[in-house]
C-alpha cells in the first residue's frame, strides 16, 4: 500500500533553489555568439574532476572534463595527452544498434574529433610537463542543427582553464562558411550543404594553432580571409573563458624544472660536431643510423652519474639537434637535404601498376612513396554510418595504412588515429573532385599504402588517389595534389619549407598541409607546436605551397593528364535503366525472388531505388546484356496492334495463354486462333508451340491476343 501527497508548485521551487544553494557553487556565462547564446556552466556536475564545464549552444550540450594525474608519469619523454570524444546515442533519443545496445568503440567520426581537439590544446602545456592528463569531452544532448565538435574544442579550453594545470590558454574555435560570396560563422548542417568551404579554424587570442578545412577550389586569399573571419570571430569566447576562470579557478600547479645544464653543455661540447656531420647526410636511413650511435654514446657518457636518466640525456639532445637544424636554415638557408626553402623532392609518377584492380598508381617523392589503388563497385557496396543524426550512406571511402615497414621498423599493424585521420585528410582534399552519382554511378574505394615514408606521407596519398581514379577511368573534374608546408621560427626571423622531410616536421614548428588543383585549394590542414603563427606567416606559405602545388601538379601530367575514357576491363560494368514506379515490385519480385532469379542467370548486380532506377553492374558486357534484358522483358508493355513471337503455356476449353513479352502472358480467345471455326482448342495448338500473336486489346489489365489477325 503506498501513499500519495502533494507540495505546492511554489514551495517545490524554493525548496529546489534552496537545495541547489546549499549544494553547489555555480559560475555560469553566458555571451551571444552567431545570433545565439553560448552558456558556459561549471560547479553543478562532475565536482570531482580537475576542471568540468557544460557548454550549452540551442539545444546542443557539451560536458568536458578534464583530469591530471598530479606526479609525472615515469620513464616518458613527451606529454601524455589523452582526449576521449564521445557521443551518447541518447542525446539525440536514439538508441544504439548492434547487440548490446551500448556503445561500443569510438567512431571515426569521434576518432576524428579527438584529434581536432587534441591539436590546438597539445602545444599549449610546458615542454617540461609530464603529467597524464585525459579529458573526456561528451554529447550529452544533441539538437542536429548545432554541431557539438565546435563546443567540445571550446568546453575542454574552458574546463583546462579552470583546472589549475599549467595550461597557457584558453583557446576557443569556430566553424567558416562561405555561401555566396559571404563569410558564415557556424554555418548549420543545412547552411553547409550550399556551402563552398567548411572550415574550422582554432587558437589564442592572438594567433591561430590549428586549421582543418574542406573547400571547393577556393583561392588562397579567400582561405586566408576565411581564418581571419573565424579567429576575429571567437576573440569573445576566449574572453568569456577568461572571466569564468577569474571567479573559480582552482589553485594554480607548482611546475618544477630540472636542472639540466650540465648535460646540455657537455653533450654540446661532444657531440655538436658529429651531429652537424650527421645532418649533412641526405639518406634517411643512413643519417637515422648515425644519429642513433650518437645517442648510444651519448647515453654512456652519463650512465655512472645517478642524478640524470637516459631521458634527461635525449632531452638535451634532442634540442642540440633542433639548434643545429634550424641555423642552418634560419642562418644559412640550407636544409637537410641539400634543397632551398621553397625546392620540392624529386617526383616520378606511375600509373596502372597492378594489372587486376581497376585503377592503380604508384607516386614517389623523394623518400616518401604511395600505392594507391581504385575499386568501383555499385551502391551495395556504400558504407552505411550509424550516427546521431541517423542512418546515412557514403558512396566515396578512402583507406589509409602506415605499416611499420615504411619507416625501417618492426611494431603495430591496424587502423589508428594516424590512419583514421590522414585518410580523412585526403578524403576531404579529392571528395570536391569527384563526378555526381547522376553522371558517374559507381561507389568509390581508394586504399593509400605507404610504402616508403620521409615525411608528407598523407599528400603523397592525395597525388596518388588523383591518379588512380584517372587510371580507372574516373571522369573527375580535375587532377588534385597536395604538398606539405613546415615553419622554422625563433623570434621574429622565420623560414617557411617546402615539402618537408620527417625530420623537418620533427624538429621545426609547423605542418601545413595543402591540397587542390591548379586553380584553387580543397583541403586545408594546420598544426602548429608553437604558441601561434602570424597571418604573415601563414599567407606566405600559401603562396609558397601554390607553387609546389602546381609543380607537382606538371609533374603527375607527365604519367597521366586526363581520365582514360571509359573504365577499364576489369571494372564492373554498370547501366542505369529508370522503370515506372509500378513495375518496381514487379522488378523485385515476391521476397526478391525475382531479383535473385536475374542474379543467378546473369551474373550481375541488381540494385533498385524508391525512384525506380535500376542500377546493374556486371562483370562484363554479356552478363549487363542479359541481366538488362531480363528487366526490360520485365517491364515492358504491350503494345496495340503489334506482333509478338511468343509460346503457348496453357490450354483452356475457351483458349490458350501465351507467353509473348517477357513473363507476360496474354490470352487467346478460341475465336481468335485461325479463320474457320475452331472446335477445340488442341484441334490448332498445343502446350509449348511457338506461335506469332498480335495484340487487339486489353481487359482489365490482361492482354488480348489473336493468332488469326497475326498471320494476315
Amino acid at each position: 500500500m503506498g501513499c500519495c501527497f502533494t507540495v505546492d508548485a511554489h514551495l517545490a521551487s524554493s525548496i529546489s533553489k534552496e537545495g541547489i544553494k546549499f549544494m553547489f557553487s555555480v559560475h555560469r556565462k553566458e555571451v551571444m555568439w552567431g545570433g545565439r547564446k553560448l552558456v558556459f556552466e561549471t560547479g553543478k556536475v562532475a565536482r570531482q574532476a580537475d576542471g568540468a564545464v557544460m557548454v550549452t549552444y540551442g539545444d546542443t550540450m557539451v560536458l568536458c572534463t578534464a583530469v591530471a594525474q598530479k606526479s609525472p608519469k615515469p620513464g616518458i619523454d613527451f606529454f601524455p595527452l589523452t582526449v576521449n570524444y564521445q557521443e551518447k546515442t541518447f542525446a539525440a533519443g536514439k538508441i544504439p544498434g548492434g547487440f548490446f545496445k551500448r556503445e561500443a568503440k569510438p567512431s571515426d567520426k569521434e576518432t576524428l574529433i579527438s584529434r581536432l581537439i587534441d591539436r590546438p590544446i597539445r602545444p599549449l602545456f610546458p615542454d617540461e610537463f609530464r603529467n597524464e592528463v585525459q579529458l573526456l569531452p561528451t554529447v550529452i544532448s544533441y539538437d542536429k542543427e548545432n554541431e557539438p565538435d565546435i563546443l567540445s574544442i571550446i568546453a575542454s579550453s574552458a574546463a583546462l582553464a579552470i583546472s589549475g594545470m599549467p595550461f597557457m590558454g584558453p583557446i576557443a574555435a569556430s566553424r567558416v562558411g562561405f555561401i555566396e560570396g559571404k563569410y558564415v560563422l557556424n554555418p548549420s548542417k543545412k547552411e553547409l550543404e550550399n556551402s563552398s568551404l567548411d572550415l574550422v579554424v582554432a587558437g589564442t587570442k592572438d594567433a591561430v594553432l590549428m586549421v582543418e578545412s574542406e573547400a571547393n577550389g577556393l583561392t588562397e586569399e579567400e582561405m586566408l580571409k576565411a581564418v581571419k573571419f573565424g579567429h576575429e570571430k571567437f576573440i569573445p569566447i576566449i574572453n568569456t573563458i577568461e572571466e569564468l576562470a577569474k571567479e573559480c579557478k582552482k589553485t594554480e600547479w607548482i611546475l618544477e624544472k630540472k636542472d639540466l645544464s650540465e648535460v646540455k653543455k657537455k653533450i654540446e661540447q661532444e657531440f655538436k660536431n658529429e651531429l652537424t656531420k650527421a645532418f649533412s647526410i641526405k639518406d634517411k636511413q643512413q643519417r637515422s643510423n648515425l644519429i642513433s650511435e650518437i645517442t648510444d654514446k651519448a647515453k654512456k657518457l652519463f650512465e655512472e652519474n645517478e642524478s640524470y636518466t637516459d631521458l634527461d640525456v635525449n632531452y638535451e639532445l634532442k634540442n642540440l639537434e633542433k639548434r643545429i637544424v634550424r641555423t642552418d636554415i634560419l642562418k644559412n638557408k640550407k636544409r637537410i637535404d641539400g634543397r632551398g626553402l621553397s625546392d620540392v623532392r624529386q617526383i616520378m609518377c606511375e600509373v596502372g601498376i597492378l594489372p587486376r584492380t581497376h585503377g592503380s598508381a604508384l607516386f614517389t617523392r623523394g623518400e616518401t612513396q604511395a600505392i594507391v589503388t581504385t575499386t568501383l563497385g555499385t551502391s551495395d557496396d556504400e558504407q552505411r554510418i550509424e550516427s546521431l543524426d541517423g542512418l546515412q550512406r557514403e558512396r566515396f571511402m578512402l583507406h589509409y595504412n602506415f605499416p611499420p615497414f615504411s619507416v625501417g621498423e618492426t611494431g603495430r599493424i591496424g587502423t589508428g588515429r594516424r590512419e583514421i585521420g590522414h585518410g580523412k585528410l585526403a578524403w576531404r582534399a579529392i571528395k570536391s573532385s569527384l563526378p555526381s552519382k547522376e553522371s558517374f554511378p559507381y561507389t568509390f574505394r581508394i586504399v593509400s599504402e605507404i610504402t616508403e615514408s620521409n615525411g608528407s606521407s598523407s599528400m603523397a596519398t592525395v597525388c596518388g588517389t588523383s591518379l588512380a581514379l584517372m587510371d580507372a577511368g574516373v571522369p573527375i573534374k580535375e587532377p588534385v595534389a597536395g604538398i606539405a608546408m613546415g615553419l622554422i621560427k625563433e623570434g621574429d626571423d622565420f623560414s617557411v619549407l617546402s615539402d618537408i622531410l620527417g625530420d623537418e616536421d620533427h624538429l621545426g614548428d609547423m605542418d601545413f598541409k595543402v591540397a587542390g588543383t591548379k586553380d584553387g585549394i580543397t583541403s586545408l590542414q594546420m598544426d602548429i607546436k608553437i604558441t601561434g603563427i602570424t597571418f604573415e606567416i601563414m599567407e606566405q606559405a600559401l603562396k609558397q605551397a601554390k607553387d609546389g602545388r602546381i609543380h607537382i601538379l606538371g609533374e603527375m601530367n607527365k604519367a597521366l593528364d586526363k581520365s582514360r575514357d571509359g573504365v577499364g576491363k576489369h571494372t564492373p560494368k554498370m547501366e542505369k535503366i529508370t522503370v515506372d514506379k509500378k513495375d518496381i515490385a514487379t522488378v523485385i519480385g515476391k521476397g526478391g525472388a525475382t531479383i535473385r532469379e536475374i542474379v543467378e542467370k546473369s551474373g550481375a548486380k541488381v540494385d533498385v531505388n524508391d525512384e525506380g532506377v535500376v542500377t546493374v553492374a556486371a562483370p562484363d558486357e554479356e552478363s549487363r546484356n542479359i541481366a538488362l534484358q531480363f528487366i526490360k522483358d520485365l517491364t515492358a508493355k504491350a503494345e496495340l496492334n503489334k506482333i509478338y513471337n511468343g509460346k503457348v503455356m496453357k490450354i483452356m476449353e475457351f483458349g490458350a495463354f501465351v507467353n509473348f513479352l517477357g513473363k507476360q502472358d496474354g490470352l487467346v480467345h478460341i475465336s481468335e486462333l485461325a479463320e474457320k471455326r475452331v472446335a477445340k482448342v488442341t484441334d490448332v495448338v498445343k502446350e509449348g508451340d511457338a506461335v506469332k500473336v498480335k495484340v487487339i486489346g486489353f481487359d482489365r489489365g490482361k492482354v488480348k491476343l489473336s493468332i488469326k489477325q497475326a498471320a494476315i
